[in-house]
This record gives C-alpha cells, sequence and structure tokens, in this order.
C-alpha cells in the first residue's frame, strides 16, 4: 500500500512538473548592428539570470532575415522596431507610425492577430532618421527641433548637411522633413555621401569637413553625442516612430508567463539619452556589446 502511494505521488508530482520540464530554451535573436547587439544581449542576460533556458542567436542578420526567422519559429524573441510595422504589413501611408502610443499599438494588434507575435513594452526612444547639428551651431542659433532649424535656414543661415543618397532622394527621408517644415536644401546645400552609413556622416560634421554644419543620423547613434553633436527634435512628426521593443513569440509567453515582467522595466529606462550613451560604448569606444548591457543591467539593479 505504501508503495502503490508513494507511487502515486511521485507520478502526479512529474505531471505537474512536465509542462516546465519540456519548455525548451528560449531561443534569442537580434539584428546585426550595434543597437541590435546592445539590446539582444540585454534580454539575453535577463533570461537567463532568471532561470529561463536560452539559447544565443545575436546579431543573426538584417531586418528581412531575423523577421523571417520569427515567423517560421526559428527565434523566439528578439528587439524590432515599432515603425518596421508600416513595412510588416504594407501600410507605409498610414500616419498612426508617426504617433508613439498609436503606432505602437497599430504594429502590437495586427502582429498579434496575424501572426501570434507579442509586442513587449517599447524604449521611450526613438531610432528614426533625424538631422544632428554642430554643438557650436545649436548653441549660436538656439536650434533644438526641427522647425527651429527651419527659421534658421529660411532667414538665411548657413547650412551645409552632409546625408547619403538614399536619405536626399527617399520620399520618407528628407523630402518628408522639407514637405512638415517649410524648408528646402539645394544641390549646393548638401554633401552626398555613397553609401548609408551614419558614421561618415557624422564625423563629417563633427570635423566641418568643407565646411559641413549638420548631418543625417539615426535618433539613437551613438556617435552623436560622442562627436559633440545635437538631434534636433522632429516636434511635427515628420518621420516615422521606431521605438525599439522585444517582440516574443506567443507560444513562448505561455511557457515562460514571467518574460513581460522581466523585459519591461528593462526597456521602459532606455531613453535616447541612455540609448546614445551605450551605442557609443561600443560604436565609438569599442567596448563589447555583451559586457556594456551587463552592465547596465547591473548599475539600473535589474541583475545583482
Amino acid at each position: 500500500m505504501r508503495h502503490r502511494l508513494s507511487c502515486a505521488i511521485f507520478v502526479a508530482a512529474l505531471s505537474i512538473l512536465a509542462p516546465a520540464l519540456a519548455a525548451p530554451p528560449v531561443v534569442v535573436a537580434s539584428k546585426i548592428d550595434t543597437e541590435g547587439a546592445l539590446l539582444g544581449n540585454m534580454i539575453l542576460s535577463m533570461l537567463d539570470h532568471h532561470a529561463i533556458a536560452v539559447r544565443d542567436r545575436l546579431e543573426l542578420g538584417p531586418t528581412d532575415i531575423v523577421r523571417a526567422a520569427i515567423l517560421a519559429g526559428q527565434i523566439d524573441v528578439y528587439p524590432e522596431y515599432t515603425g518596421n510595422g508600416a513595412l510588416f504589413f504594407h501600410k507605409e501611408t498610414d500616419p498612426v507610425w508617426r504617433n508613439w502610443a498609436r503606432g505602437y499599438a497599430k504594429v502590437a494588434t495586427l502582429d498579434r492577430a496575424k501572426n501570434h507575435l507579442v509586442w513587449l513594452a517599447p524604449a521611450p526612444a526613438n531610432n528614426t532618421w533625424v538631422i544632428a547639428v554642430r554643438k557650436s551651431l545649436a548653441e549660436h542659433a538656439h536650434l533644438a527641433t526641427m522647425s527651429d532649424f527651419a527659421r534658421y535656414l529660411n532667414g538665411g543661415g548657413y547650412v551645409y548637411l552632409a546625408a547619403s543618397a538614399e536619405f536626399v532622394e527617399s520620399p520618407s527621408a528628407l523630402p518628408a522633413f522639407e514637405r512638415a517644415y517649410g524648408f528646402n536644401l539645394t544641390d549646393r546645400q548638401l554633401l552626398t555621401l555613397s553609401g548609408g552609413n551614419t558614421s561618415a556622416t557624422l564625423r563629417a560634421a563633427a570635423e566641418g569637413m568643407s565646411g559641413v554644419n549638420a548631418a543625417m543620423a539615426y535618433g539613437t547613434d551613438g556617435a552623436i553625442a560622442a562627436l559633440g553633436l545635437v538631434a534636433l527634435d522632429d516636434d511635427k512628426e515628420a518621420q516615422i516612430v521606431y521605438a525599439p521593443a522585444p517582440v516574443v513569440r506567443e507560444a513562448v509567453l505561455r511557457d515562460y508567463p514571467q518574460i513581460p515582467g522581466l523585459l519591461d522595466p528593462v526597456f521602459k529606462s532606455l531613453t535616447l539619452a541612455v540609448l546614445q550613451h551605450l551605442n557609443a560604448r561600443i560604436a565609438v569606444d569599442g567596448e563589447d556589446a555583451a559586457a556594456v548591457a551587463t552592465g547596465y543591467l547591473k548599475s539600473r539593479r535589474f541583475l545583482p
């Protein structure tokens, strides 16, 4: 009788533990760029520290590769940008993407309904196109916003902008700024560089190359502050908002319902200034992305 009872208890215990034991490792991925590596390592470290088995697929590839991988169930979680919902769902002309809250709500709703993907809390930082100017110019001309920039330019102020051909020609980049703010940069005011590397445009502005005093950039570029530049605020929402957020397969959250509680506070702490600083440590100072991510998590007491 005792033997049968013990066996019954043992079997019951196994039935309770089986779902947890059977849950597979969470495959964490990221895009192949500085910020992707930073955010991916934060996700990896948080899950691993809280006894969630993980598999490292960080810096997997560009957007199309990583997106295809999560849709195919080959990866489970990665950091994505809210504005890419415009591309994913072929709604590029919808103005909803230019609003922080509405853009997030839109992509979260569409992705969950169609793909069973869950968007967790986004960071309060926008990695969209920006125009950055030399700090000395910003202080002299009182430039903080794109409205200030338009006022300065239309008043005869000197601007020589370093940018890629894509930024100059794409309707969603410089032309969108020009339409929203009512200014126009002529060919003589543009230094168009080959390729789309913002490190080249930012360095041209920082060093005053050929008289350059402004540059295209992304909002969370680490080099902006490191090179003594100021990113101008898009106060009329000319650009799509690209706020980074973890995207997780719905099935994974059923196995690990604690994940939002672990990741949401981390991403909510990542302001624009914080991401610029952390990205600069990696891209400018050459520090290891994993070390920077872990150091930040410990400094904010997300990790002991």
